[in-house]
C-alpha cells in the first residue's frame, strides 16, 4: 500500500503486481530497423493520462436494472476496465507486434526493435477516492497528475527499453485513469492515437482494426549528405534561474474570446497594406509568439543572447510521396525560429508571428524535409542543443491528433487528457492541447502545459493574465530587466 499526501487529503494506492500483456497470437520473431527520424528521437519515454468518468457520471449512460453503471470496480458489477482494456491490448499487439518487443542499440549506433513478444508491462492500481474529488485532473496545478503516471522501470534488467507501458488506476466511483507510456523511437503522437483507436475498436468487439498498421520505416531513412543543415543557434541566451531540477508545472486555459482578442491586437499593429498577412494568422502562430516571448521574460534571458523556438511539425501532409495509411512511426521534423532576446522582447508581436509563419512555410517544402532527414542521418547529434539554460523553447500542438475522439473502451470518450509532468522527455516543452470535455465554456478554446522554475512562474502567469483578460498590449515592451 502506497500513500501520498496532497492538499491536506490522504491519497492511498493499492498497487498490484506488474504483469506483461503479450500478443494474443504468435507473431514474427525478427529484428526491425528504424527510420532516421526514429533514431533521432533517441528512445525517450513520453507519457500521457486519459481520464474516464464512471458511466454513472456520464449523461445518458447505460445502467443495469438496479440503476448501477456496468463499469464500476464494485465486485457486484459486470465490467472491469482493467480486464476489458488488457484483453483488447493483447489483441492489438498481434497487429502491432513490434510494440511487444524491446528497443536495442547495435554496434553501428543505430536503434532497432527486437520483436520478442515479451509483451507490454501493465500495472493495475486502486485509489481510495472518487475522481470528482480530483476534478478529473482538470486543475491549474497539475502536480497531482504525477501520482498517476507510470513509475516502474521502462527497461529490463539488461537495459533494453520497453516500447509501451500501461498503468490503469481505478477509483471508488468507477472512473479510471489510463497512463499510456510510449517510446518515442518507435511511435509519434499520430501513431499513438492510431493505436489507441485500434485498441478501442477491438474492445468494442471488432475482429480487426479498421486501419492496419504499416511499418515501412525505410521510407524515412536519409542519405549521407555533404551539405547538411547548419546549427541554427550559436550564442544561446541563458537564464539566471537555470539550470535547475526544481520546476513548477501549470496548465493555462485560453478561451476563444482571448484568442480572438489576441488576433485583433496584432492586426492593429499591422500596416494597412499588409492585407495578406492579416488573413493568414493562425491561432497556433499567434499563441506560439506570445508564449515564446512570455517565457523569455519570465526566465530573464540575457538580451544580447539568442533564443530559439523549436516547433515540432508534422510532415505527413507535406510529403510529395505520401506515407501509407497506417504508418505509425515518427512523422515529425523540427522547425527553428531564432531571434535575439532583445528582438523578441521589443519587436511588435506581429513581427514575431510573421517570422514564425515564414519558417513554418519554409519547413513545409519537400526540399527542407529531405535535407532535414539527410542531415540527421549524416550527423545525428549535430545539434546537441543545451536545453537546460533556458534559451530554447519547444512547442508541440496536439489539437488535431484526435486525442479524445474515437478512443472509447466502453466508458464513452475520455473527459480529459494531460501529459505527465516531468515525464514528457523535454522539460522545456510546451504542449498545446484541446480543451477538456468538462467545461462547455471552453469550446473552441485550448489549453497548454508548461514547466518553469518556481521563481519564473509568477511573471509567466502575469503575462498569461493579460492574454486571458483580453488585455494584450499593442505597443512594444521596452524592457523587463
Amino acid at each position: 500500500m502506497e500513500s501520498n499526501k496532497k492538499n491536506g487529503d490522504l491519497l492511498s494506492f493499492e498497487n498490484k503486481d506488474i504483469v506483461f500483456i503479450k500478443p494474443s497470437k504468435a507473431t514474427p520473431s525478427i529484428l526491425l530497423s528504424l527510420s532516421s527520424i526514429d533514431n533521432y528521437m533517441m528512445g525517450f519515454f513520453a507519457q500521457s493520462l486519459y481520464v474516464y468518468r464512471s458511466l454513472l457520471e456520464n449523461p445518458n449512460s447505460p445502467a443495469d436494472a438496479d440503476g448501477n453503471a456496468t463499469n464500476t470496480i464494485n465486485p457486484t458489477t459486470k465490467r472491469d476496465p482493467a480486464k476489458v482494456i488488457t484483453k483488447a491490448l493483447s489483441k492489438a499487439l498481434f497487429y502491432y507486434y513490434p510494440l511487444a518487443g524491446k528497443l536495442v542499440k547495435h554496434g553501428d549506433g543505430k536503434l532497432r526493435i527486437n520483436c520478442t513478444s515479451d509483451g507490454v508491462p501493465f500495472q493495475e492500481v486502486i485509489c481510495n477516492c472518487n475522481l470528482s474529488s480530483l476534478n478529473y485532473l482538470d486543475n491549474d496545478d497539475v502536480e497531482i497528475a504525477k501520482h498517476f503516471g507510470i513509475d516502474f522501470p521502462f527497461e529490463d534488467e539488461h537495459g533494453n527499453q520497453y516500447l509501451m507501458a500501461l498503468k490503469l488506476t481505478k477509483f471508488l466511483c468507477g472512473g479510471f485513469i489510463c497512463a499510456w507510456g510510449v517510446n518515442h523511437a518507435v511511435i509519434d503522437g499520430t501513431g499513438k492515437v492510431q493505436f489507441l483507436v485500434a485498441l478501442s475498436e477491438l474492445a468494442a468487439g471488432e475482429s480487426e482494426p479498421s486501419v492496419k498498421p504499416v511499418w515501412e520505416r525505410e521510407r524515412l531513412v536519409g542519405k549521407i549528405t555533404s551539405h547538411p543543415l547548419q546549427n541554427p543557434i550559436h550564442n544561446a541566451a541563458v537564464s539566471p534561474l537555470m539550470p535547475t531540477t526544481d520546476l513548477s508545472h501549470a496548465c493555462f486555459r485560453v478561451n476563444k474570446e482571448s484568442i480572438a482578442s489576441l488576433k485583433r491586437s496584432l492586426v492593429k499593429d499591422i500596416d494597412h497594406s499588409s492585407v495578406a498577412l492579416k488573413k493568414t494568422f493562425t491561432t497556433f502562430e499567434c499563441l506560439a509568439a506570445y508564449i515564446w516571448r512570455a517565457r523569455a521574460r519570465a526566465l530573464k534571458l540575457n538580451e544580447d543572447g539568442e533564443t530559439m523556438l523549436l516547433i515540432i511539425v508534422g510532415l505527413r501532409p507535406r510529403l510529395e510521396d505520401p506515407l501509407p495509411s497506417g504508418y505509425y512511426g515518427n512523422g515529425v521534423i523540427d522547425a527553428y525560429v531564432k531571434l535575439t532576446v532583445k528582438q523578441l522582447n521589443e519587436q511588435p508581436l506581429f513581427e514575431v508571428v510573421k517570422r514564425i509563419r515564414d519558417v513554418l512555410i519554409a519547413s513545409s517544402s519537400n526540399d527542407y524535409i529531405t535535407n532535414y532527414i539527410d542531415t540527421i542521418e549524416t550527423k545525428p547529434l549535430i545539434w546537441d542543443f543545451d536545453y537546460e539554460k533556458g534559451g530554447i523553447t519547444v512547442l508541440t500542438d496536439w489539437r488535431n491528433l484526435g486525442c479524445f475522439e474515437k478512443i472509447d473502451f466502453g466508458w464513452k470518450e475520455a473527459v480529459n487528457m494531460v501529459p505527465v509532468p516531468c515525464k514528457v522527455g523535454v522539460e522545456d516543452m510546451y504542449d498545446i492541447m484541446p480543451p477538456t470535455k468538462l467545461d462547455p465554456s471552453m469550446s473552441a478554446g485550448l489549453r497548454f502545459f508548461t514547466s518553469l522554475p518556481p521563481a519564473a512562474m509568477p511573471k509567466f502567469k502575469e503575462e498569461m493574465k493579460l492574454l486571458m483578460s483580453n488585455n494584450v498590449p499593442t505597443i512594444k515592451f521596452q524592457s523587463y530587466l
